[in-house]
């Protein structure tokens, strides 16, 4: 089966070597979304919602590079460095998903790479055939 990588840009992916998202067969995993920003700073900080919402749309890019979207997501996780901030990153998965409705997960975790991230997410997608399966 073809393994599609689609990659952001983001300085840690060579480093690591990971790519953001993986597409093989109708399966797309995009792994764990900082939010950083094009210029490589981090998004909205001190501001979880503001966080969430710049990692849904490194996300919602990389489902759409691998030839997905957001419809098509059936899992997410988010990971929390403050687990008070759960309902500012729920309201905005809330936003983008309300119809969708995936399994999804909200964890707190002791820290992430750089101290000013206070959200991670991964998700799951099973891309849909033109039949409509």
């Amino acid at each position: 089966m073809k393994r599609q990588l689609v990659s952001s840009g983001s300085p840690y992916e060579p480093v690591v070597g990971f790519s953001r998202a993986v597409r093989v067969g109708q399966f797309v995993s995009v792994g764990g979304t900082a939010p950083i920003r094009a210029d490589g700073k981090t998004a909205a900080p001190g501001d979880a919602a503001g966080q969430t919402k710049r990692c849904f749309e490194i996300i919602q890019t990389a489902l759409e590079k691998a030839g997905s979207g957001l419809k098509d997501v059936v899992r997410t996780r988010i990971m929390l460095k403050r687990i008070q901030d759960w309902e500012a990153a729920a309201s905005v998965h809330g936003t983008y998903f309300k119809d969708i409705r995936p399994a999804s997960t909200i964890v707190q975790v002791t820290g992430f790479i750089e101290p000013e991230w206070l959200v991670e997410i991964e998700a799951d997608a099973i891309v849909s055939d033109e039949a409509g399966e």
